[in-house]
């Protein structure tokens, strides 16, 4: 699913326009983006958790020339860590799918047992 089939999803299931949508989608990338360039993190609580760390430099080979060695910068990268929610949905275990409703406790029956004048009184 691209980002186009996600908007037209969402707009169908809130009953939304498209637009709204994607200004919303748009509001929300935007402002993971700018936590995340600030190094802060980003939690969606049950979904799971954007953060930025730093990739620190390394030596590599260049891959036009694979007898030269280079230094690879360090640079920021963006790491997702999945929430509980997300696992368990992916596991079949999903609070979002609701449960099959449990079966009514029978009570046990018991015979009817004729009733003598004794215990009546």
């Amino acid at each position: 699913m691209n980002k186009a089939e996600l908007i037209n999803h969402i707009a169908e299931k809130l009953n939304l326009s498209k637009k709204q949508v994607e200004d919303t989608i748009e509001a929300l990338l935007g402002a993971i983006v700018a936590k995340l360039k600030n190094k802060e993190e980003v939690t969606l609580t049950s979904f799971g958790t954007f953060s930025a760390r730093v990739r620190s430099s390394r030596m590599g080979v260049n891959p036009q020339k694979p007898s030269e060695r280079i230094k690879i910068p360090e640079v920021i990268v963006p790491k997702f860590k999945a929430g509980k929610g997300l696992k368990d949905a992916l596991k079949g275990k999903s609070e979002a799918a609701p449960a099959p409703a449990p079966e009514p406790a029978l009570a046990p029956t018991v015979p009817e047992q004729p009733q003598t004048p004794a215990a009546n009184q």
